[in-house]
């Protein structure tokens, strides 16, 4: 029932900027962090951007000053804004939520958005 889905990702030239957006619906409650991820070609899934319930945000070091994560939790959304793209930054993006099903219940369940590509030429 609970799902996120993704937008904002495109083919951009190195410089220009993005932003990805994720929403969740369904039964979910709660959230807690909401992050973003990115898996490269050939590369295993890492960690790019984080944001807690209260917004305090962590990034990557690879993408520090360049990325901006948000969250509205009036509407189960995070963002994340991407400046000054580089090639290396080519990669299938996905956010992630932690979340619960219903008031009281006792700890968290993650779930991934179904990712959307952005393609950064040089």
């Amino acid at each position: 029932q609970v799902e996120l889905v993704e937008s904002g990702g495109g083919l951009v030239e190195a410089g220009g900027s993005l932003r990805l957006s994720c929403i969740a619906s369904g039964n979910v409650f709660n959230i807690n962090t909401m992050a973003w991820y990115r898996q490269a070609p050939g590369k295993r899934r890492e960690w790019v951007a984080a944001i807690t319930r209260g917004g305090t945000t962590n990034y990557a070091d690879s993408v520090k000053d360049r990325f901006t994560i948000s969250r509205d939790n009036a509407k189960n959304a995070v963002y994340l804004q991407m400046n000054s793209l580089k090639p290396e930054d080519t990669a299938v993006y996905y956010c992630n939520v932690e979340h619960q099903l219903y008031s009281g219940q006792s700890g968290y369940l993650e779930v991934w958005g179904q990712g959307t590509l952005v393609t950064v030429s040089g």
